[in-house]
């Protein structure tokens, strides 16, 4: 009878022993890693277009990864990532002191990678045979003068990374009540100036070189403004020669943060953006890429 209960015993450990170990097999097998696994990436509205692009490249490359993209306004998007949303975010700015020791004192070093130099668009109707602006104009206009030929500042959100730009460049604290609007999405900037003339929208440039299906329709009614810097001289449209000879006035760098604290998809997806492929949509998105993506010359002697 011992003999039975003992040999009972010891298959009833062997059994629990095999369900942990199938157990932690399962585990070590979902675990999240710089290549598999499932994450959340917050992403500046402004910039969707290109991320969305090299999310979608990413995952076919690598098929054990899934990336969930949420789009915010900037100030929604650093909530979510101080909340612990997810530790990954892009950014068209880098932390804050203040921010950055928010990490420190959870142990968290920050991972900064530059992955593009993008470019602020400055739009207007197609009845506004003008393509010209000034810098001068724009910064008026925040700080209230009504002494110009614009009649309205269109934003994308009150919370943009757009809106901080500009208020910090013609030193104001907030834009003006009278004249300045504002909606959800650099979709409805772009129709809202597409439909009112002597309107001036401000998108990121990302939003005209890879336009929506919504855009599209109304692209053939805008202008794309060249720009004249503060004490400058002379105009620039937001092209990528522009960027790379840095001529035009409203150019701001594209980072990736993550601050996973450990090796999982932030660091791939970081490593993948500053990547050759990832410079490459880069490249075609419209902005500048932050290393240049080389080009192979292959020579075919046909003699030979």
């Amino acid at each position: 009878m011992k003999k039975i209960i003992l040999l009972l015993s010891v298959s009833f450990v062997f059994v629990i022993g095999s369900l942990v170990s199938c157990k932690q097999s399962d585990s070590q097998s979902n675990k999240e890693t710089i290549l598999k696994g499932k994450t959340t990436l917050l992403v500046d509205e402004t910039v969707k277009p290109l991320i969305e692009d090299q999310i979608a490249v990413f995952e076919s490359t690598y098929n054990k990864a899934k990336i969930v993209l949420e789009a915010k306004s900037e100030k929604e998007a650093m909530q979510a990532f101080l909340k612990d949303t997810s530790r990954i975010v892009v950014l068209s700015r880098e932390l804050s002191t203040d921010e950055t020791k928010i990490f420190e004192q959870l142990k968290i070093k920050p991972r900064t990678t530059k992955v593009a130099t993008d470019a602020i668009a400055l739009i207007s109707n197609k009845k506004d045979l003008d393509t010209l602006i000034a810098m001068q104009d724009v910064v008026a206009f925040l700080k209230g003068s009504m002494q110009t030929k614009i009649k309205g500042l269109v934003f994308d959100n009150p919370n943009s990374s757009t809106v901080r730009y500009m208020t910090a460049l013609a030193g104001v604290k907030e834009v003006p009540q009278n004249g300045v609007y504002s909606f959800k999405s650099n979709e409805e900037v772009v129709k809202f100036v597409s439909e009112n003339d002597g309107m001036i929208g401000v998108v990121g440039v990302n939003w005209l070189f890879q336009p929506t299906v919504k855009i599209k329709d109304y692209l053939t009614n805008i202008n794309v403004l060249s720009v004249k810097g503060l004490n400058k001289n002379s105009y620039f449209a937001p092209t990528q020669n522009n960027l790379a000879e840095g001529t035009y006035p409203l150019a701001r760098d594209l980072f990736i943060i993550n601050c996973q604290g450990y090796s999982g998809l932030g660091m791939g997806f970081a490593s993948f953006l500053a990547g050759e492929i990832g410079q490459r949509i880069v490249l075609k998105s419209g902005m500048l890429p932050t290393t240049m993506p080389g080009r192979k010359i292959l020579i075919i002697d046909k003699e030979n």
